[in-house]
């Protein structure tokens, strides 16, 4: 069980030994540098417009920082352990505002559907940018982070499991759809002995993942059904399982993870929420393209911060706009733009598609696999 307990750190590998392991040692990227980054921005531009066009979206400007007290910031885990960048801002102020940068532009989204007068039905998507200073960083872990942050209002008979995957599915077809293009562009990522996308998505609830492999601890799991099915979407990720774990600690208050499910699966089952991951024939590793959900009630947001003792955050204004219903219920997520990328150009680094700080003894595993980390 201790596994267990260490599986719920975070992110990252956690030492540059095992890194070194994964790395791929016969590596050849499929496109040169330039053609890389040209094909970056095929996947990109193909993604922003199929994403609003499938879930009914617009493309709006997003925060770089935001104001403390505000409350919505991002703090991607339950225990606060991961803390943003943050600032004194206001040069002649007697009290100067306290600045953050963000971590991910969870909350404010759903602020803005508001702000944007959003209706049922309609949404919004971002070109995210953001800075988690805590991650330990690897070949798929930056402290840089983009991400395409959308939102989507709905209704009160739209949370459902139902809804969930029916977004879920469009999302996926989008990621195919990109993957597809770029590969008529540049036909050299038709490469030979890789396997194609897969077209299915496989949904498998936490709880059912965890009676299929009792004894291993979430990440290893997650490795175990990606062998079987290389891309599955994960239902029902921060309520605690049966085994007396949650299969990752997440945020009390954004996602739904502690809604009982059971009337729509017929067994005991909580959550509202999820992740895709693919199987990464490169680095031959779990890979996660995006977490997303629909969104905590006043009632779940309350049950979630009790259970992750921060009932003090209802005094925020985000959360005091909650509980008294001054924005609307709505459904969203992150996908990690570098990410993807990274899965649909076959590359074996993050740093091959974006451009970030590497330490030293990362950079110099890397050079010695053929891979060339931008900077």
């Amino acid at each position: 069980m201790a596994d267990k307990v260490a599986d719920l750190a975070g992110p990252g590998i956690s030492t540059y030994e095992e890194v070194a392991k994964v790395l791929p040692r016969d590596y050849r990227p499929l496109l040169n540098r330039m053609d890389t980054q040209r094909a970056v921005f095929t996947i990109k531009r193909y993604v922003e417009d199929h994403l609003c066009r499938e879930l009914n979206l617009d493309m709006v400007q997003v925060p770089l920082i935001v104001d403390r007290e505000s409350g919505v910031n991002d703090y991607l885990d339950r225990d606060g352990s991961r803390t943003p960048v943050e600032f004194p801002c206001g040069l002649g102020l007697p009290s100067p505002m306290r600045a953050q940068v963000v971590q991910a532009a969870t909350k404010w989204k759903r602020m803005a559907l508001a702000q944007f007068g959003c209706q049922p039905g309609e949404g919004l998507c971002t070109d995210m940018r953001a800075v988690r200073k805590d991650y330990f960083l690897d070949h798929d872990h930056s402290s840089y982070v983009d991400q395409w942050d959308w939102e989507r209002r709905i209704s009160p008979a739209q949370r459902n499991l139902d809804y969930l995957k029916d977004t879920v599915q469009k999302i996926w077809r989008v990621i195919l759809g990109a993957g597809r293009q770029v590969q008529d562009q540049f036909p050299a990522l038709r490469a030979t002995g890789l396997p194609d996308f897969p077209e299915e998505l496989m949904f498998i609830h936490a709880e059912d993942l965890l009676a299929m492999y009792p004894d291993l601890p979430r990440k290893q799991r997650e490795t175990a059904i990606l062998q079987r099915y290389p891309a599955v979407f994960i239902i029902g990720i921060g309520w605690v399982l049966k085994d007396g774990y949650p299969h990752e600690m997440r945020a009390a208050d954004y996602d739904d993870w502690a809604m009982d499910t059971s009337s729509m699966t017929g067994r005991d089952t909580h959550g509202l929420n999820g992740d895709i991951l693919v199987w990464n024939p490169i680095t031959k590793r779990r890979h996660e393209l995006t977490s997303m959900g629909i969104r905590v009630t006043k009632g779940t947001l309350r049950t979630q911060l009790e259970i992750s003792r921060q009932l003090d955050f209802l005094e925020l204004p985000y959360h005091q706009a909650i509980l008294n219903d001054r924005i609307p219920l709505s459904i969203g997520g992150g996908i990690g733009q570098a990410r993807t990328f990274m899965y649909l150009l076959r590359t074996a680094h993050l740093g091959e598609v974006t451009v970030s700080v590497w330490p030293r003894q990362l950079k110099e595993i890397c050079a010695k696999r053929n891979i060339h980390v931008l900077e």
